[in-house]
């Protein structure tokens, strides 16, 4: 095999893409169809909570359009950090939808499922033996951490998925995955070079975002040959500039030329982006350098408390020129209304229009808006005292007397009514760190479904 070919169709799976876009990448007989479905991004609650924060019909028409098109060619489909987050909740939720699919069409296939949420027992062995150890800027790993966590997930490499394609599944749904890995484990399975298949996996998972104007919600193919790389968009509307893949290669790294991932990291300092099309970029020099020891990224997420929030907005030029004053004002009045309880908890306003988007970081620290959006948060240990807390702020903040005030009306614009909103359950990020493995496959069982095929 001189080339292998990689089509991938969007960005997140449920994040859609074009049809049309879709056939291009189809018409290009691609040897694979890969999609990311998760990310860390949206942050620790879905980890937490066990649930997507991609919405099921747009994932089932998503996954519909991809597993037709795989089984119709007989080209393999993979599907990455499924749920969103990898943990069970989340593969089994995804794999619902699949199975779903699969009675309404009538498919038959073997479908690989590989699990990637971790056993604390296993985790608490693996610090006692000192195989743990912190991601800047986490702290160390404790036993009580392990156990607060409602989900602890290892981030598997190519490794879990090829074992599962070599055993002939023809759709593989896995928990949470090192991004490239879905899109670069076949071809390291047919012999391509592993930093080369691993690089254009990196460029390939967000789909068309790469692309110039990138679109997360577009299709990208990758063309893997023996000493480079060609990713260009599906979409007419869309170009690879060198620039563009460049820059996204660099997308959340901290290094320019050493992205570390599973079992070693990848050596960009030879890497070279020439246009090859009008459309289509070359990436060659990419090198990946295994590590004495393999690693796997753990995550795991807990519980910390409840939030309330209510949403208000404010265009009193003389309370705007006081907005600090008076948010520290009302944070002192509702600490010594509720002093004598002892309550723990976390108020917060964040002020759009003044700093709420770099909060202390925010370089213009004078006010210069006419309007201010506020956001009132509070989060406690229970439900009701974080209702509480945000209630009695709220009322304080609506009916404070600020030095200048003329209407004693209200001093803040409510958009909703009731005007307060009861969030949920509040969680923090409490594991991020790596563990070492003696296999790369010990921490992903996996096993091979026969879906179609059961008596009914």
């Amino acid at each position: 095999m001189n080339e292998f070919r990689v089509l991938s169709p969007t960005a997140i799976l449920g994040y859609g893409f074009p049809e049309e876009s879709f056939r291009a990448g189809l018409a290009r007989d691609p040897h694979l169809i890969a999609v990311d479905a998760g990310s860390t991004d949206p942050g620790p609650y879905y980890l937490g909570a066990g649930v997507s924060f991609t919405d099921r019909a747009a994932v089932k028409r998503d996954l519909e359009l991809m597993i037709e098109a795989g089984l119709e060619r007989d080209i393999p489909v993979v599907i990455g950090t499924a749920g969103g987050c990898g943990a069970d909740p989340h593969l089994e939720w995804n794999l619902e939808i699949i199975l779903e699919l699969t009675r309404e069409k009538g498919w038959q296939f073997p479908l690989g499922v590989i699990h990637a949420e971790l056993d604390k027992e296993l985790v608490r062995q693996a610090l006692r033996q000192n195989r743990i150890s912190p991601l800047y800027p986490a702290p160390d790993l404790t036993e009580e951490e392990i156990d607060a966590a409602k989900h602890i997930v290892g981030q598997m490499g190519p490794e879990a998925v090829m074992s599962v394609l070599g055993q002939g599944a023809k759709v593989v749904l896995a928990g949470r995955s090192y991004d490239p890995a879905v899109f670069s484990a076949a071809a390291i399975a047919a012999g391509f070079d592993k930093g080369l298949a691993i690089h254009m996996g990196k460029i390939l998972e967000c789909g068309a975002i790469a692309a110039s104007p990138g679109s997360g919600s577009d299709c990208l193919l990758g063309t893997l040959r023996t000493d480079c790389f060609i990713v260009e968009p599906l979409n007419p509307a869309r170009r690879c500039t060198p620039t563009s893949v460049a820059a996204h290669t660099l997308y959340e790294k901290t290094n320019p030329y050493i992205l570390p991932g599973p079992g070693g990291v990848l050596d960009l300092r030879e890497t070279t982006f020439t246009q090859e099309t009008e459309t289509a970029v070359k990436v060659s020099g990419s090198k990946f350098l295994p590590g004495d020891k393999y690693t796997v990224k753990l995550e795991g997420a807990k519980c910390v408390g409840y939030r309330t929030v209510s949403i208000a907005g404010c265009r009193d030029p003389i309370m705007i020129g006081q907005i600090d004053h008076i948010t520290e004002a009302v944070r002192e009045r509702v600490q010594d209304n509720f002093k004598r309880y002892g309550y723990k908890y976390f108020l917060h306003f964040n002020i759009y229009g003044k700093n709420g988007v770099m909060g202390n970081l925010e370089p213009q620290p004078n006010v210069t808006a006419h309007e201010l959006g506020i956001i009132i948060e509070a989060v406690a240990e229970t439900q009701e005292i974080a209702n509480t807390i945000c209630s009695f702020a709220r009322s304080t903040m609506l009916h404070y007397g600020y030095p200048g005030r003329v209407a004693t009306a209200g001093n803040l614009a409510f958009l909703y009514s009731p005007s307060d909103f009861k969030a949920g359950a509040v969680y923090n990020f409490n594991v991020y760190h790596l563990m070492e493995v003696d296999d790369p496959l010990s921490l992903f069982p996996s096993k091979i479904i026969e879906v179609g095929k059961e008596k009914r």
